[in-house]
């Protein structure tokens, strides 16, 4: 079953810059990882502050060993959670 993520962040006043150049790298990290099928970062064309971050693994467990890469707690939980005003993330299954 191919597990879909959709997550919707939301920098605080000032910190876009920051939080897209760690979403650049998460990305790049992310790609590498053997269960992960797709990461595609997208930016609000109405909002520049308003990020969505599309996700495709393989399996759910491929998601939760993603939330254990040294990347994704350095990137995601030490450096951009403290810089986000609203972090919001929703699960869905393809219908194969």
């Amino acid at each position: 079953m191919t597990y879909v993520i959709i997550a919707r962040w939301r920098p605080r006043d000032g910190e876009r810059d920051k939080v897209e150049a760690i979403l650049r790298e998460l990305a790049k990290e992310v790609r590498t990882e053997p269960g992960n099928l797709q990461f595609v970062v997208n930016r609000s064309v109405d909002d520049p502050d308003d990020f969505l971050l599309y996700e495709q693994y393989a399996s759910e467990q491929a998601f939760r060993d993603h939330q254990q890469t040294p990347h994704f707690k350095r990137l995601v939980l030490e450096q951009a959670v403290p810089l986000l005003a609203r972090r919001e993330r929703q699960a869905f299954a393809v219908l194969e």
